[in-house]
């Protein structure tokens, strides 16, 4: 069982910066997909970013304000988030997706961080 711990959320003001990590305990980290969701109060989960291999995807939201990144050799996926709105308050969450044996895959999720931006 691959365990997901995120860590990092907080109270920050708008315009300030955070970074989130979160650590996958997988021997094979390097292979997975890694991304950051998030939930606001009354709203959907939403994709933020992801990371696999040398690619990284965001979100309209959040492109050019958020960067997800990774160390393998730490097992630790980062999101630095920059220019923070209100509208980023949520409930972080890391993803863990193995690469596909066959037809199956595994997946993991971490128990979520709370970001609150506000004055």
């Amino acid at each position: 069982q691959v365990q997901v711990v995120e860590s990092g959320g907080g109270l920050v003001h708008p315009g300030g910066s955070l970074t989130l990590s979160c650590v996958a305990s997988t021997p094979r980290f390097s292979t997975y997909t890694m991304s950051w969701y998030r939930q606001a109060p009354g709203k959907e989960r939403e994709l933020v970013a992801t990371s696999v291999a040398d690619s990284t995807n965001y979100a309209d939201s959040v492109k050019g304000r958020f960067t997800i990144s990774r160390d393998n050799g730490k097992k630790t996926v980062y999101l630095q988030m920059n220019s923070l709105i209100p509208e980023d308050t949520a409930v972080y969450y890391c993803y863990a997706k193995s690469p596909y044996y066959g037809r199956s895959y595994f997946d993991y999720w971490g128990q979520g961080t709370q970001v609150t931006v506000s004055s």
